[in-house]
Parts: C-alpha cells; sequence; structure tokens
C-alpha cells in the first residue's frame, strides 16, 4: 500500500518506449489485408462503415463543442498542477478533406481510390519531430513501384501538426483526439495485390527496424478488384 502512495496516476514511473511511437492505420478489420471489388458494394460497405465509425469523435461539432482552436506550427505545452484537467487541441474531419467522407460518404472506395487513415500511437510527453513536423510518405513496399501511380494526403502535405504534441495522458487530456493523417490511394494496380509501406518521417523517428513492422510504419495489402 505504501509503494502505491508513491505511484503518480497521471504519468507512469517507467516508460521503456517513450520514443519513438509506433503507428496503426483504419479502417481495421480483417488484418492488414484491404480486398474488395468496386463493383460489388458488399465488399467495401464495412470498410466504410468502420471509417464512418471511427470518424464520429472527430465531427467538425463535437470538435468544436468539447476541443480549442489552437497556434498552428508550435507544440502546445500546459503548465499548472499535473492533476489539473488540459485543454485539447480540434481536430476536425472536414481536414481531411477528400477522405473526410462528407463530401463522398464512400471514401472513394466506390471508385476503387480507397481513404486510409493514420495515426500515431499515443506517449505522454512526447513531443515528435523535434521542433519539425513530422510527415507521411508511401510507397510499394515489394515488387513494381508502378503498381502505385498516385497517393494524396490530408491535411495538408501529411503531417502530423505540432499543437497537437504534447499528450498529458487520458486521465487529464480527458478530450484528447489523436492527429490523423489520410492517405488517398487515387491509382493503385487493380487485380492485383500490392503490399504498400506507409512510413513517418521526421528526427527522431526509427522505420527501418525488421523486427518490429509498426514502429514508424505500417505494412498493409491493397486488393482492388474491378
Amino acid at each position: 500500500y505504501v509503494m502505491l502512495l508513491t505511484l503518480s496516476p497521471y504519468t507512469p514511473t517507467y516508460r521503456d518506449r517513450v520514443s519513438p511511437p509506433g503507428v496503426m492505420i483504419r479502417p481495421y478489420l480483417n488484418g492488414f489485408t484491404i480486398a474488395f471489388n468496386v463493383s460489388q458494394p458488399s465488399t467495401w460497405k464495412p470498410y466504410v462503415d468502420s471509417m464512418h465509425h471511427f470518424l464520429a469523435a472527430y465531427d467538425d461539432k463535437v470538435q468544436e463543442e468539447k476541443n480549442i482552436e489552437c497556434i498552428s506550427g508550435r507544440y502546445f505545452i500546459q503548465g499548472g498542477n499535473e492533476s489539473e484537467e488540459k485543454k485539447a487541441c480540434q481536430f476536425k474531419r472536414s481536414l481531411l478533406q477528400n477522405c473526410s467522407g462528407i463530401e463522398d460518404p464512400t471514401f472513394g472506395y466506390s471508385k476503387g481510390q480507397p481513404c486510409i487513415l493514420l495515426k500515431m500511437n499515443r506517449i505522454i510527453g512526447y513531443r515528435p519531430g523535434a521542433g519539425v513536423p513530422v510527415s507521411v510518405n508511401c510507397k510499394v513496399q515489394k515488387g513494381n513501384e508502378s503498381d502505385l501511380r498516385s497517393v494524396d494526403f490530408y491535411p495538408g502535405n501529411g503531417t502530423f501538426d505540432l499543437m497537437y504534441y504534447p499528450y498529458y495522458g487520458k486521465i487529464t487530456h480527458v478530450n484528447y483526439t489523436s492527429p490523423l493523417v489520410a492517405m488517398h490511394f487515387t491509382d493503385v494496380k487493380k487485380n492485383y495485390l500490392v503490399p504498400i509501406q506507409c512510413s513517418l518521417n521526421g528526427k527522431g523517428i526509427i522505420n527501418d527496424l525488421n523486427s518490429d513492422r509498426f514502429l514508424g510504419r505500417i505494412i498493409f495489402t491493397l486488393s482492388i478488384g474491378k
């Protein structure tokens, strides 16, 4: 009991994986293969439903009610007692533009141009990029590079703005919503398995460790039928 009294409920005493962060994608349904046929809505509708469900917390009205507008391009460092509730910056789904699900409720799946969302794992106190926003790039992991001819990134040029960091933990950073980067695969080889690697790039980021496929990168397969 005495030892428990020495533990902080806000920050872990030991953090052996403070940095760099791992990453994850959405939609994530049945492993890391996203496979569907454009002409068969039943094959891509589960991905679309998953995206809408995930982005519900990012609805513009929800973000405006719960969170504040922050200054882009710099860390949002909050002082005071560590037990004080922290403010969270707005991340509106409209920032994801063509991948927001607003203008195109199918996120491009009905056209064979799927959107996939990338998010970094939350790490208390971590300030990614050492003052420079971390960016995302994607390429064919193995095979012909021409299998992936075009990818658009949102918001902006596919970066995680500094204003969403640092994260102060789920107890005090109650309304925190992780920033996202949307990857819009607008031109991928059809009727073919295309293995894709999307990586974080920035100071202090590790994305080439063979023993960990989620550290600073994510590997998944697109299989888009006509």
